[in-house]
């Protein structure tokens, strides 16, 4: 990365830094037939002036009032505006086809994610040569599948990216007879009109996708009243069977990652990098969970700090 470009979108970003409080306008776009429910963020008393924009998403199961506002409200602070929205079937936003929800679909989020980048595009407020995708954890994988061969984004940015491949799954999921396991209840729901269980729970919790407490568990953190704090076991063979970590090389845009060895999966940034032939800046932090980097104010800064710089510095490149 281009050290001069990225030391101007620090005096840049330096300038808006004191900025405390954002501008919320609340807004819809249409995708496949469904509204979806987006928030518009811009900084306090904002003039008319065209933005550099950044379109924010989040982990699976989130609404956008999760990290990606925590992180959309950190790009504001950086000059940026910033949008965030809900997944077809999730949130406040429309349903998928045939009325399903709470499904973590890889393919109909990374089609969202395009949508809202044409959405923001025609915005009034924002200047629609520097668009940035910021995806959070799963979303990280959706975001490169809407940003790779989009002349709309022009760089790309992952905090805590769960990027997998089969063998990640397998890992993750208890070998292959684990995965062949949750495949098969994912036909079964699918068969039965879809199956929905809690998201998150207690530690030990049966019957729940999350049984570890922790983030979305609790309630001074992810357990919001916006969570909808459900899965649609339906879900499961589109996840297992998607593997962002082995699809680098179809990015062109400029990529920044931050990530950290104590976070989750930190292999499939190590393999997603190794196969990606374009500019690549990573920052792996010390220490951080993966929960730390969805709202722990340190870590958030400092994520935030790498990737606005990254953004700021096609700004700076172009004059």
């Amino acid at each position: 990365m281009n050290k001069t470009a990225l030391g101007t979108a620090a005096l840049l970003m330096a300038s808006t830094a004191a900025m405390a409080q954002v501008e919320i306008r609340t807004v819809t776009f249409e995708n496949e037939g469904a509204t979806l429910s987006g928030t518009l963020y811009l900084p306090e008393g904002y003039d008319g002036e065209k933005l550099p924009a950044v379109v924010v998403t989040g982990a699976w199961t989130s609404v956008q009032e999760q990290m990606p506002r925590v992180y959309a409200e950190e790009m504001v602070e950086r000059g940026f505006a910033a949008f965030t929205f809900d997944f077809r079937g999730w949130g406040k936003s429309g349903d998928l086809p045939q009325h399903v929800r709470f499904v973590e679909s890889p393919e109909a989020k990374a089609s969202d994610i395009r949508a809202a980048f044409e959405f923001v595009a025609t915005l009034p407020e924002v200047d629609a040569a520097h668009i940035n995708g910021l995806g959070i954890c799963a979303s990280a994988g959706y975001m490169v599948d809407a940003v790779s061969g989009n002349d709309l984004v022009q760089r790309i940015g992952l905090v805590a990216p769960w990027l997998q491949n089969a063998e990640i799954v397998e890992a993750v999921y208890g070998g292959e007879e684990g995965v062949s396991g949750l495949i098969e209840v994912s036909r079964a729901a699918e068969d039965a009109g879809g199956q929905i269980i809690p998201a998150a729970g207690p530690e030990g919790a049966e019957g729940v996708l999350m049984p570890i407490g922790g983030y979305y568990y609790e309630t001074e953190r992810g357990a919001i009243p916006e969570y909808d704090n459900q899965w649609n076991n339906a879900g499961w063979e589109g996840w297992l069977t998607y593997y962002p970590a082995d699809n680098p090389g179809r990015l062109t845009q400029p990529l920044a990652v931050v990530h950290s060895e104590t976070a989750a999966i930190p292999q499939g940034v190590r393999i997603f990098l190794e196969g990606f032939a374009g500019d690549a800046t990573l920052q792996m932090l010390e220490d951080v969970t993966q929960f730390d980097f969805y709202d722990n104010p340190e870590d958030v800064t400092r994520a935030a700090d790498t990737v606005a710089a990254h953004f700021a510095a096609v700004s700076a490149q172009d004059g």
